[in-house]
């Protein structure tokens, strides 16, 4: 009886790999622990048991896991408009006109908004502590811009009715009395200016903006390799600013600010936002604001930020960049808002170089997950597309004289040729492969306060008088992007002029079958999903790992 017990026992073996069921049974000589209802020992009761053991699911090889799946990808064409502003430490007031910095006409699918000297680069913003105020009067500003009502879309030549005069104008003057009156009742508080700052941005950002930093590869990315699958959630890092505990407090903070959302929850209130703003962050001077329509944030994913301070000591935040990283559909972007170096003393241009070599070396964004086949990147130059952008400060190689006389001429191809950036770049000694468009613009840099003279003609000094140049530049990388249009703004209120330039750049995306990767979940992936189908109970079902106890 001992020996038949034994033969029926064998034959409870699970067949993991189906023509090898032979040298499995025969390397397995243990009783198995949870067996189903026992029969006669042979080859039909053991290619019909339905019942896996633990100890066969790790024996598995990873070439179940290994093999790739078809994935239909197609590309499809974004409008991405991307401006930067020197706005010469000077706070806005709410009857800026913001039509040269975002144009009423354009429509973008992403807006990429950076400014330079945001706010003075004093030794109170460099070495203490940044003041927040002017970042979210311009995000007020920004966002009364880009979410107009509808009724401006229709004819942006129209004159604005009486009625939208009447309410703009409260609007603006309630935006000016109450950052008058945040500023008295905080009595210079810079604390109390960046828990307004936080505030006010997450009343344009989307509910779910916790999911715009998590991983949303699709399932079939992650189910076709071990290794470089997002089989976890990814972790929080020190720089960023979503923590739970961080949430709470800013909650609790919120409730000091109602007045200060009265003014931005009134008029927008976030289902009524065409688009939503996905980043705002600051450092020092540098300010950077990315908003996206509505219907596509939802194609957002793995969104990180690093900011590279290369002021004083090389090191701190009056110069330097912030990048901001994210996928759009399965395409990756960087977007790099700087100020590099200044002066204009011969050499100065080497100064710039190195601050550009020094980004490109030390910014490393957090690493969120791996995708099949290559990692998400963490590099700038290891995106799809890069687009750097902002108060680069390269000069002209001429005198003011003769700067001076090509300016009257209008000759810009002669002025051209003199630039720093272009005479670094095609000696190969920075942005090797980098790509800028046509200048059909007169240089942006340096106008008389509130003028269109530039502040050279008016300087009473040799010192202080500054050749004019264009400083503030949009550069790119990356195929299948195309540049619409690179121009100027001509608003006085800088000492700079803005300048703007639109994209159109393809991204690559999945078909509608393919199911992207819910963010907010952990992922795993259960022992059925690794095991072959059970082809008896019909084609993609995997096989129940139940198994029913031992009948005493």
């Amino acid at each position: 009886m001992a020996f038949v017990k034994e033969e029926k026992m064998k034959g409870c073996h699970p067949r993991l790999f189906g023509s090898k069921e032979k040298k499995v049974a025969k390397r397995t000589d243990g009783p198995c622990c949870n067996a189903g209802e026992v029969g006669p020992s042979s080859s039909k009761a053991v290619s019909s048991s339905p019942l896996r053991t633990l100890s066969g699911v790790k024996s598995i090889r990873l070439s179940h896991l290994l093999a790739q799946p078809s994935i239909n990808k197609t590309t499809e064409p974004i409008r991405i408009f991307v401006s930067t502003w020197n706005v010469a430490g000077k706070a806005p007031t709410a009857e800026l006109n913001l039509d040269d910095f975002v144009p009423p006409d354009d429509h973008s699918d992403i807006y990429v908004l950076g400014f330079q000297e945001v706010v003075p680069l004093n030794a109170g913003n460099v070495l203490v502590i940044e003041d927040h105020e002017p970042a979210a009067r311009w995000l007020v500003l920004i966002n009364q811009a880009l979410n107009r009502p509808a009724d401006n879309d229709t004819n942006v030549f129209q004159q604005p009715s009486p009625s939208m005069d009447s309410t703009s104008s409260r609007a603006s003057s309630s935006l000016d009395t109450t950052f008058s009156d945040i500023t008295k009742t905080a009595s210079g508080s810079t604390i109390f200016h960046k828990s307004f700052l936080k505030s006010v941005s997450k009343s344009f950002m989307p509910l779910q903006r916790k999911q715009l930093k998590a991983c949303n590869c699709p399932v079939e990315m992650i189910k076709s390799s071990y290794r470089d699958a997002c089989f976890r959630r990814p972790k929080k890092h020190a720089g960023e600013s979503d923590s739970s505990g961080e949430e709470e407090k800013e909650n609790t903070r919120d409730s000091c600010c109602s007045t200060g959302n009265e003014v931005t929850s009134a008029p927008t209130a976030r289902d009524q936002l065409k688009y939503n703003l996905i980043v705002c962050k600051q450092m020092v001077g540098i300010f950077v604001t990315v908003w996206v329509k509505k219907e596509l944030v939802q194609h957002i994913g793995h969104l990180r930020t690093s900011c590279i301070g290369r002021g004083i000591l090389g090191c701190l935040g009056n110069k330097g960049c912030i990048s901001v990283s994210m996928t759009v559909h399965q395409t990756s972007f960087c977007f790099i808002c700087s100020h590099l170096a200044s002066g204009q003393k011969e050499g100065d241009e080497f100064r710039r170089n190195s601050d550009v070599l020094e980004i490109l070396r030390l910014t490393l964004f957090s690493r969120i997950c791996r995708r099949a086949g290559r990692r998400i990147p963490e590099k700038i130059l290891e995106h799809d597309k890069v687009i750097w952008f902002g108060d680069l400060n390269y000069r002209l190689a001429l005198s003011y004289a003769d700067t001076k006389r090509l300016l009257t001429e209008n000759n810009w191809d002669a002025l051209f040729e003199k630039d720093q950036l272009k005479i670094e770049q095609d000696a190969g000694r920075v942005f090797k492969g980098w790509n800028e468009g046509k200048i059909y613009f007169a240089p942006t840099y340096k106008y008389s306060s509130n003028s269109d003279a530039y502040a050279g003609e008016t300087a009473t000094s040799k010192k202080k008088r500054r050749t004019p140049a264009w400083c503030d530049r949009i550069l790119w990388r990356g195929d299948g992007t195309s540049q619409l249009s690179y121009y100027r703004g001509e608003s006085r209120f800088s000492d700079h002029r803005p300048v703007c330039g639109t994209f159109i750049v393809e991204v690559e995306t999945l078909n509608k079958k393919t199911k992207r990767r819910p963010s907010s979940a952990d992922m795993r992936i259960g022992a059925e999903e690794l095991l072959p189908t059970d082809k008896n109970k019909g084609k993609g079902t995997p096989r129940n790992m139940s198994c029913p106890k031992i009948p005493q």
